[in-house]
């Protein structure tokens, strides 16, 4: 049983880690939407728009090694 409570804590886990980057991308989004409407920098847009794209790849890459670690519990039971 040691090894099915590893993976079920890995997998909560990666779900916090996935809600924080929910977060950081509404937060950056808003952000960018503001500078954007103020039409004040550029560059702020710019690295927030490559911000929020990073944080979709990051997220892309968690879910699908969560949804492997669930596969894995079939496997194992």
């Amino acid at each position: 049983m040691a090894k099915i409570d590893e993976i079920k804590e890995e997998i909560g886990a990666i779900k916090t880690y996935l809600g924080f980057i929910i977060a950081f991308i509404i937060t950056i989004a808003a952000g960018s939407s503001k500078v954007y409407l103020d039409e004040s920098s550029d560059l702020l847009l710019t690295l927030g728009l490559i911000g929020i794209i990073f944080l979709t790849f990051v997220f892309s890459l968690l879910a699908k090694v969560m949804h492997k670690k669930i596969k894995s519990l079939k496997d194992i039971l």
